[in-house]
Parts: C-alpha cells; structure tokens; sequence
C-alpha cells in the first residue's frame, strides 16, 4: 500500500490562537503530511471538555481561531478533511460501543491519567470523560480506519490502548479495524519568551497572529545569555534563547555568522533580537495575512467546516454500520 493509499489523523482541542511552536511543531508536518496521505484533521472539541467542562463560553471562537491558523499554515481543505468533532454524533456512538471492550483498570493505568490525577489531586473531582479520555481518543483514530497517527512520545501510550482496542474488537468479532502506527517527528525545542517550553500557560508565547509590534515587544522580553552583561563581553549563544529561534527561523550562513559574531563580542544582544523580530515578522507575514483574511469572513470558515463534517460524517457512518453489524447490534 502506498502512503497516498493510507489515512492519517490527527488534531487538536480548541484552545484559541496558536504559536510559534504549534507552527514548527505540528502545523509544518500536517503541511507535509498532507502531499503523500489521505489526511484527515479534527477539532477536538469533545475532549476540551475533559479538564475544562467549566469553560465553555469562548469554546466556538476558539474553533475559529485555531482552524483559521490551520489554513493559513498550509493545512488545505481541498487536499485533506477538516472537521469538528462534536459536528459527527456517530463518533459518540462509536465511542459508547467500544467502551464496552475496554476495563477501567487498563484505564487507570494509563500514565497520562495517573499524571494528570496527581495535578488534579482530589479524586471526586476528576471527571469520567478525563477517565475514558483514550477510548474517545482512540475512536477518533479508528472511525476513519487511519493507518498512521503522527504524535509526541507523550501520546504514545494513548496509541497503544487504540491498537489493544483494535485487535480486541477485530479479535471479539470481525476484523473492522486497522492497528494504527505512530507516526514521531523530530520537533525543533522552541523556547518560550522566558526560556520555558512555549505554552500558552505560561503566558510566554508568540502567536501567530501577533502583528509587527507585539512579535518586536515580545522578543525584546526573550532571555539571553545571562553571563553577558555588557555589550563587550563575549556569549554563548548555545544558552540564549533568542539564537534557539535563529537556528529554527533563519538561513544557515546567518546563523553561523550570528553564532560567531556573539562569542566575538561583535554582535550585540539588541541588535540581534532586533534581526529576529525581523525574521519573524517576514515569516509569520503570510500566515497572519490569510487569517485576517478569514476571520474576516466567517461563512467561509463555516463552509469549509461544514464540507469537512459532511466528509467526516459519511466515513464515520460505513465505519459504525460495520462494527454495529459485527457486535450483531442490528
């Protein structure tokens, strides 16, 4: 079977605008992705519901935001499925049907689960949708029978609790499911402004619809080599954040140059987050161009979802009608 022949999936909870890192991160490989797979992309907006069942009220402008950077990354709507999960009830269903295979003890032993107790801390509180997270997770991945799921080595145990409930189904009744690969990629480290993983939480992020002056702002923020207090002393640009971005966003001869320059003395630090911010204005100016462009226009944005779910809809039915006929459910 050739790539173009399988199905890839993946996505994201809506959680509004993305950043920098969101674009090296996952955006770019989507983009790439996209030219050798049948791809297949969801909002997950079930699974927003998880940890924040209680925040609800920016969820659809946060569906909004996050597809219109999508698009403007590169992610075609022409070349690959948009849609938004809660947009295909047959999902749910699904879910319920392969819940029933599944106990709650190999649920419980989840890793991701036992972390995110500990951060949640009392037990009454945790909800059952953060419990039976990977069997949603895992329908999402099997209503359209993907063959590959590109992920970070922190979702590799949900991937494999998709493959146990692919082969216990398969195994327990017919052959329906596909056991999906993961798919890891090398993801360049993208600092945050203070030197921590850019994250929203943090508050330490650029976005990519920050315009000319908010991405200047920003980078004047970003931490430095922290031995070079003035502008004669030599740096290490191997500590600085600011060259982390260098290497990611700019040529090659440059960063050598400005790596050379640094432990020279020859360049300063202003001058050069001044050419980052440069760099960066230039490279997000396309992006943040075709967003404007869409958030400017709210039934295109419809449309685009609404042809994704009508897609994601007619897959997600063959795909219930098979295991429903196999679990003798009609």
């Amino acid at each position: 079977m050739s790539n173009k022949e399988k199905t890839i999936l993946s996505g994201m909870r809506p959680t509004g605008k993305l950043h920098l890192g969101h674009l090296i991160g996952v955006l770019d490989n989507w983009s790439q992705l996209q030219k050798d797979y049948n791809c297949v992309f969801e909002v997950a907006d079930w699974h927003a519901l998880t940890t924040k069942y209680d925040q609800t009220e920016n969820i659809q402008q946060h569906i909004r935001e996050m597809v219109a950077d999508w698009i403007s990354a590169g992610i075609d709507p022409e070349e690959s499925i948009i849609f938004v999960q809660s947009d295909i009830p047959e999902i749910a269903e699904l879910n319920l049907l392969l819940s029933m295979i599944v106990s709650v003890g190999r649920l419980e032993r989840n890793p991701t689960y036992k972390e995110q107790i500990e951060e949640l801390g009392e037990n009454d509180a945790i909800p059952f949708g953060l419990l039976e997270y990977p069997v949603l997770q895992a329908t999402d991945i099997l209503f359209p029978k993907a063959d590959v799921v590109p992920v970070g080595e922190d979702q590799l145990p949900h991937i494999e609790i998709t493959r146990e409930i692919a082969r216990r189904f398969n195994h327990l009744y017919e052959d329906v499911f596909p056991e999906p690969e993961p798919k890891l990629a090398e993801v360049p480290r993208l600092p945050g402004l203070d030197g921590r993983k850019m994250s929203k939480s943090y508050g330490n992020a650029i976005y990519l619809a920050d315009d000319e002056e908010e991405i200047q702002n920003k980078v004047n923020q970003m931490v430095t080599d922290p031995d070079r207090i003035r502008l004669s002393d030599p740096g290490n640009p191997e500590v600085c954040s600011v060259f982390d971005f260098h290497k990611i966003f700019n040529n090659e001869e440059r960063v050598e140059k400005i790596a050379a320059d640094c432990r020279s003395a020859e360049l300063g630090c202003v001058d050069c987050k001044q050419e980052l911010a440069e760099v960066l204005v230039a490279q997000t100016a396309d992006i943040r161009a075709k967003r404007e462009e869409l958030l400017a226009d709210p039934a295109q944005l419809d449309k685009i979802l609404e042809e994704g779910a009508q897609q994601a809809r007619k897959i997600a039915s063959q795909t219930l009608a098979e295991v429903k006929n196999a679990m003798n459910m009609r």
